[in-house]
């Protein structure tokens, strides 16, 4: 096999394979053990949709974190007038509290099946829907957003599958998980949030990789010869580890 290791624009580790030889199955697997510090929610300041197109006139940055990349329509997001007209419903008095009635709205009127979509399903089919997964609830969340004026992405990651003692184990814990994060103004900054659970994301939420859409950060792509069928199979265990004491 031929392997090249580099980033993409958006800073996303991207390992490249190519097999010359046939073979009968390709298994990837990933072991990792990461650190995640999530801060808490602090003190909204984030400005109020007027004031946050004020701010993003001030930009002159097109690093790959710049808010402009995450406007304009997408692969899987367009920028659709049916959900920018439910998205105007959470509009609110600060960025931050738009993006939280929305991500919570999204949870609450939208159904979790997985059955319903696939993975080349566009925000505008599943808002009619009503229903799909973390990817399309994602995706409608960021083409809401984005028909508000506020710069939205799509990241990708893994969420912890075991809960915590006590609490509700999240929708999505046994595969790739997805989320939104939200450019709320130049103090403010990236926020996310988690519309498939109705949440900030927290600690639990453990990030691989960022995009516009799905499209930017799919974990496998690519093309296949085959004269036969094909099966998938996935399988994620996020497993907390005791910190030891120093």
């Amino acid at each position: 096999a031929e392997r090249a290791d580099f980033s993409d624009f958006f800073g996303n580790s991207v390992t490249s394979i190519a097999f010359r030889d046939a073979h009968e199955t390709l298994d990837i697997r990933m072991n990792a053990r990461v650190s995640v510090s999530r801060p808490e929610p602090d003190l909204d300041v984030s400005p109020d949709i007027s004031g946050l197109r004020s701010e993003l006139d001030l930009v002159r940055s097109l690093s790959p974190s710049a808010p402009h990349h995450f406007l304009a329509a997408s692969d899987h997001v367009g920028i659709d007038a049916a959900i920018t007209a439910y998205a105007q419903e959470s509009l609110a008095g600060s960025a931050v509290a738009t993006a939280v009635d929305l991500c919570n709205r999204i949870h609450r009127d939208f159904t979790y099946d997985g059955k319903a979509t696939t993975v080349q399903t566009r925000a505008s089919d599943a808002f009619a829907l009503r229903r799909g997964v973390c990817q399309d609830f994602s995706h409608i969340m960021i083409a809401g957003l984005r028909g508000l004026g506020i710069p939205a992405g799509y990241v990708s990651g893994f969420l912890r599958t075991i809960p915590p003692k006590g609490k509700p184990r999240l929708e999505g814990a046994d595969a790739m998980h997805a989320w939104v994060k939200a450019w709320c103004g130049r103090d403010a900054g990236w926020q996310e949030f988690d519309p498939t659970n109705g949440m900030r994301a927290s600690n639990d939420h453990i990030t691989v990789g960022y995009g516009r859409d799905y499209s930017d950060v799919a974990p496998i792509v690519g093309v296949l010869k085959t004269t036969g069928g094909q099966v998938g199979e996935q399988a994620v265990d996020v497993i907390p580890v005791a910190v030891e004491k120093v």
